[in-house]
């Protein structure tokens, strides 16, 4: 299979979504010209262009394309080509009214914004592979081509009746007969038994709760159809391209609604788009959290599909990227794995709903300060760029993510709605990251060998398979640290005898878990050592010397709130954010994890990329950091020795 060292070449990638079908074609070499002068290399083609390339069903208007394709070519400049079936045009949902989403109350999705298309209607399907097919023949040997980007951001729900005709035949496929299927649900519950394949449907609008495993294997069956429409034209731009030519689409992060970990087996090269508040004082966490997790899908290097030069425009209030900012972002992926940083987009809109988002290009032109400042970056990626692309980040500690357990574990009738998911995971990431300590992520049933140190923030469902990869890790020497919440149901969201799987329970140490204690959001619960928010439970653990309560808390009557035995971890809480840190920092480094560098100030993030060290500052202010031996710093050429000075947002690329 190809991979993105095929696009890049030893290069970094750098551009983004170019839209030229909304100027006058006098502006495209104009556009080149920014381009070459900004260090641009790469150009995304074609996302919304469906209406523009089959302006009336079946004709095809490729003849502005090819011009664009070969000034691109003729500049220097790649193309990653999109096929441009995330946005259908309005002539396909006028004709064929089945092609567009229902939402579960039966409303249509009409065509005016994007995304508007059933994942299993057939007609959409057809139509997509037909403008797929002549896109690929007609571009797959072009010399400018060196990525193909199918789709955009697929995050389409439809609970229609298509959608429900596809439904049933998954579950079929799944289940194979309605005891099956009753079984895995537990219709026995409120008289819910299905007696025909021809009852079921998707979890449309209920009078009450719905059922928690229909909701669970519509998520997993969204996600399958979707992947379905990625891989039906992933198939046909291959057959039409050499075989060096990489494959891509955009995730979303850390987006509901399709699982990644699936879908990144199926692409050559993962991609994501990814957009902090640059107000949000975590900004820079959020952005390592993603980067960490998109790399651990790719095993390796991966594209930064998608950025913002400045504001976005769907914010309450969208503030732009403070001067360094940027630059300071997009070196931060770079460290983490990054070998392509994109931008959406190129030259900002005028018109359109997104004419208020950033652009490379801003409507100050090329005097304004966010070109300026594009100019910059783009220089620098082009002078380290041979000496960075396809080295590896790696971490000594793996983070445990799966969507599945998160679809189970966020049904309507859990136990508390502050429990949230993604809320949990970054507070375990930021505890990590604030402690200067590399994270890789994985699914609980991914080989976990080569890691020292395995955190699980929470994994409400686990299968029998994973429970047992957890118990190989730890007899093989790993040191595991469980949240509260992980182990309670199987793969059907059936919760396990006990109230956490037996196997599990054992492991860590509980004897009993007697009652689960969710917290309001003004109740804390105290042990001897922190306060514990969201969550506490009331737990027994086993009479045995090898088991200790480390925290107990006060509230529960002395019961731990922090359990050990062994190289096995319990937190039946979420300690407060220092308290965490201190708590896992300690963990790691009993597990033999060390810092990527010691004695940094809290605002400075290192990561080591290869044998290269990337000193990231986070705040406003200028700092000092000590760095042992002697280094040149890639980005200025300058060598330094024993201490580095970081400006505002500043970076150095360290070289031994």
């Amino acid at each position: 299979m190809p991979g993105l060292g095929d696009a890049t070449r030893g290069r970094i990638l750098f551009g983004g979504d170019y839209n030229p079908e909304q100027w006058p074609e006098e502006t495209w070499h104009e556009d080149v010209r920014l381009m070459r002068d900004a260090g641009v290399n790469s150009v995304t083609l074609g996302v919304f262009s469906w209406s523009k390339l089959e302006p009336r069903p079946g004709e095809r208007d490729f003849g502005w394309l090819d011009r664009l394709m070969d000034l691109l070519h003729d500049n220097g400049i790649g193309v990653v080509l999109a096929t441009p079936t995330s946005s259908p045009p309005p002539w396909l949902g006028h004709l064929h009214s089945e092609t567009l989403p229902h939402d579960e109350d039966g409303r249509v999705e009409w065509w005016g914004g994007r995304q508007h298309f059933s994942h299993s209607s057939a007609v959409y399907r057809r139509y997509a592979a037909a403008i797929t097919e002549d896109l690929a023949a007609r571009y797959g040997g072009h010399p400018a081509l060196t990525m193909w980007h199918i789709n955009n951001e697929y995050c389409t729900y439809d609970w229609g009746d298509e959608s429900a005709a596809r439904f049933r035949d998954w579950l079929r496929t799944g289940y194979g007969t309605l005891d099956a299927l009753n079984s895995a649900w537990g219709t026995a519950f409120w008289s819910q038994g299905y007696g025909s394949w021809e009852e079921v449907l998707p979890p449309r609008h209920a009078h009450y709760l719905k059922n928690p495993g229909q909701v669970l294997d519509f998520k997993r069956f969204t996600s399958d159809m979707l992947l379905e429409c990625y891989v039906a034209e992933r198939d046909i731009v291959r057959r039409h391209s050499p075989a060096h030519i990489p494959v891509t689409t955009n995730f979303m992060p850390l987006w509901a609604g399709q699982d990644a970990w699936r879908w990144a087996e199926e692409e050559d090269v993962v991609s994501v788009d990814l957009y902090p508040d640059p107000r949000d004082p975590f900004g820079a966490q959020h952005g390592a959290l993603v980067q960490d997790m998109t790399r651990s899908q790719a095993r390796g290097p991966w594209m930064l599909m998608e950025q913002a030069a400045g504001p976005v425009n769907w914010r309450g209030v969208n503030h732009p990227k403070p001067r360094g900012l940027n630059r300071l972002w997009s070196l931060q992926a770079v460290a983490r794995g990054a070998d392509a940083v994109c931008y959406f987009q190129w030259r900002q809109s005028r018109q359109g709903a997104e004419k208020f988002h950033s652009g490379m290009v801003p409507h100050a032109g090329e005097e304004g300060r966010t070109f300026q400042e594009i100019k910059r970056l783009g220089a620098e990626l082009t002078r380290i760029g041979d000496q960075v692309a396809g080295r590896h980040t790696d971490g000594d500690i793996a983070i445990l993510h799966d969507w599945h357990s998160w679809w189970a574990a966020s049904h309507e009738g859990r136990l508390s709605t502050k429990v949230d998911h993604p809320q949990l995971l970054t507070a375990w990431h930021r505890a990590l990251w604030q402690a200067h300590l590399a994270t890789d992520f994985a699914r609980p049933e991914h080989d976990l060998t080569g890691y020292k140190l395995v955190v699980v923030p929470q994994s409400y469902a686990l299968t029998d398979t994973a429970i047992d990869n957890l118990l190989s890790y730890v007899r093989g020497g790993g040191t595991l640290v469980c949240g509260f919440l992980t182990g309670v149901a199987d793969q059907d969201d059936r919760v396990r005898t006990g109230g956490m799987d037996a196997r599990l329970r054992a492991l860590l140490g509980i004897r009993t878990l007697h009652e689960w204690w969710p917290l309001d959001e003004d109740e804390t619960v105290e042990t001897d050592r922190f306060r514990g928010i969201l969550w506490s439970e009331e737990i027994d653990p086993v009479e045995d010397a090898s088991v200790e309560a480390v925290y107990k808390g006060g509230e529960l009557d002395g019961l731990p709130a922090v359990l050990r035995n062994g190289r096995a971890w319990y937190v039946s809480t979420l300690p407060e954010p220092h308290a965490l840190r201190v708590l896992l920092a300690g963990i790691a480094a009993g597990a033999g994890v060390r810092p990527v560098l010691d004695g940094l100030p809290d605002q400075v993030e290192a990561v080591r990329r290869g044998d290269l060290l990337f000193l990231l500052n986070h705040g406003r202010e200028p700092v000092a950091v000590q760095v042992p031996g002697s280094h040149q710093d890639l980005l200025t050429g300058v060598k330094v020795a024993g201490e580095v000075t970081l400006d505002r947002y500043g970076v150095v690329v360290l070289r031994p």
